[in-house]
């Protein structure tokens, strides 16, 4: 059985890549991400099994090195963005972080 990481499995792309792969392909799924402002729990409520939360920023190294040590990913896939304009402008060190 394949596994893959997901970083900000929580935004709408995330979350919707999320939920097709995992009602077509026998996969386990650790979704990492930080919810912030574009993150939503309730986007994967329907996901009963194979699927794995964990609330971390990627920037955390530690909590990076060990969630793939621990888990073991045959695949990684980043959908962590910054991506409001308006937000960028008040605040751009968030966007340069992420």
């Amino acid at each position: 059985m394949n596994k893959i990481l997901v970083t900000g499995g929580c935004g709408f792309i995330g979350s919707n890549f999320i939920l097709k792969i995992n009602s077509e392909l026998d996969c386990q799924i650790l979704n990492i991400d930080k919810l912030t402002y574009s993150g939503n729990l309730d986007n994967l409520d329907s996901i009963k099994s194979n699927y794995t939360f964990v609330k971390g920023d990627i920037c955390n190294n530690e909590l990076i090195k060990k969630s793939i040590n621990d888990f073991q990913p045959n695949f990684i896939i980043n959908f962590a963005a910054e991506s409001h304009v308006d937000r960028s402008i008040d605040s751009y060190s968030d966007f340069i972080n992420t």
